[in-house]
C-alpha cells in the first residue's frame, strides 16, 4: 500500500473540507489544552472529586440552557462557576469539610438538573437534549462558539498562571502556606474559578458526564512522567490535544465501522484513548518504582511531580 492510499484510508473524503470537523478540531483543541493544564493542579491538590462534582453541576446549566433556548456553553459556565463559589464559601479548610460541602452542592444540582431534563423532554420537546448535555455533540458546535471558548479559556489560563506558586505551596500544606502569608482562601477560590471554567468548556466538547476524563486523564498521565509541574502542564495539554484530535478523526472514520452508518461518539473514543494510555503509563511507572526501590542506594530518583522541589527551582 503506497503512502497516498494509506492517507486516503486514514483521512476519509471530506474530512479537511467539512466546516463541522474544522470547528470540532478548533474547539476541541482549545478545550483539551486548557483542561490538561488546569488538570495538573487538580491532581496535585487532590481535588479530582471537586472537578467531577463541578462537571455534574454543569449538567444543571446545560439542561437549563436548552430549556430557555440559549447556548449550552453559557449554561455550563454559569453553573460551574456558581457551584465553585458556593462550594468554597460553605466549605471549611479541612478536606472532610470540603468534601461535605461539595457533596451537598452536588446533590442539589443533580436534583435540579433532573427537573430541567424532564421539562426539556416533556414540555419543551427538545430532541436529543439529554444526550447532548451528558455526552456532548462536538460536531454540532456552532463556529461562533470558538471565540467565547477561547476568551474563557484564556481567563482560566491567566488565573492558573497568576496562582502558580501559591497553588504549589498550598498543595504541599495549607497551614504552611498560611504561615508564610499566602491568602489560602483567596487562592482556593481563584483556582476553583479556573477549574470551573475548564470543566464548563470540556463539557461543551465531550459532555458534562465525561468532562472529568478530559480534565484528569491527561494530567494524571503527565504527572507520572515528570517531576516538574511546568513540564507536566505542557505535557498534559499536548496529550489532551492529540487525543481529542484523534477522537474526532476516529469518530469521522467510524461511519463505516460496525454497526454501519452510525459513527462512534467522539466522547467515548477520547475517553478510551486516555484510559489505555494511562494504564500503559501506570504499568511502566509501577515497574520504574520497583526498580527505583531496588536502586535507591545508587541515587535513582522516583518518577512523579514534586511540588516542593518545583518551588525551590
Amino acid at each position: 500500500m503506497n503512502p497516498t492510499t494509506m492517507l486516503d484510508h486514514i483521512f476519509q473524503p471530506g474530512f479537511f473540507t467539512s466546516e463541522e470537523v474544522r470547528t470540532a478540531l478548533l474547539v476541541g483543541g482549545v478545550v483539551a489544552i486548557i483542561s490538561g493544564i488546569v488538570g495538573v493542579f487538580t491532581v496535585l491538590r487532590g481535588q479530582s472529586f471537586a472537578g467531577h462534582s463541578l462537571a455534574d453541576i454543569g449538567t444543571t446549566g446545560g439542561s437549563g440552557a436548552f430549556l430557555v433556548n440559549v447556548s449550552p456553553l453559557f449554561g455550563f459556565l454559569v453553573f460551574t462557576l456558581a457551584g465553585a463559589g458556593v462550594m468554597e464559601l460553605i466549605g471549611i479548610r479541612r478536606a472532610r469539610g470540603r468534601d461535605l460541602a461539595t457533596g451537598i452542592v452536588l446533590g442539589v444540582s443533580l436534583g435540579v438538573s433532573a427537573l430541567f431534563l424532564y421539562l426539556d423532554t416533556t414540555f419543551d420537546n427538545t430532541s436529543g437534549a439529554a444526550m447532548t448535555v451528558l455526552f456532548g455533540s462536538i460536531f454540532t458546535i456552532s463556529p461562533s462558539t470558538l471565540w467565547p471558548v477561547a476568551i474563557f479559556g484564556a481567563v482560566s489560563l491567566v488565573l492558573t498562571a497568576l496562582l502558580y506558586r501559591p497553588l504549589l505551596l498550598t498543595g504541599v500544606s495549607a497551614d504552611i502556606a498560611a504561615s508564610r502569608g499566602a491568602p489560602v482562601r483567596l487562592v482556593g477560590l481563584g483556582f476553583l474559578a479556573a477549574l470551573a471554567i475548564a470543566v464548563g468548556l470540556s463539557a461543551i466538547a465531550i459532555g458534562s458526564i465525561l468532562s472529568t476524563a478530559l480534565l484528569i486523564g491527561p494530567a494524571a498521565t503527565a504527572v507520572r512522567l515528570t517531576r516538574r509541574p511546568g513540564v507536566a502542564m505542557l505535557l498534559a495539554g499536548a496529550l489532551g490535544l492529540v487525543f481529542v484530535w484523534l477522537g474526532v478523526l476516529l469518530s469521522y472514520d467510524s461511519y463505516d465501522w460496525p454497526p454501519a452508518h452510525h459513527g462512534w461518539p467522539v466522547s467515548f473514543l477520547v475517553v478510551g484513548l486516555f484510559f489505555v494510555t494511562f494504564v500503559v503509563v501506570e504499568i511502566g511507572s509501577a515497574s520504574g518504582r520497583s526498580r527505583s526501590r531496588r536502586g535507591a542506594r545508587a541515587g535513582v530518583r522516583p518518577v512523579g511531580v514534586d511540588p516542593v522541589e518545583a518551588m525551590g527551582n
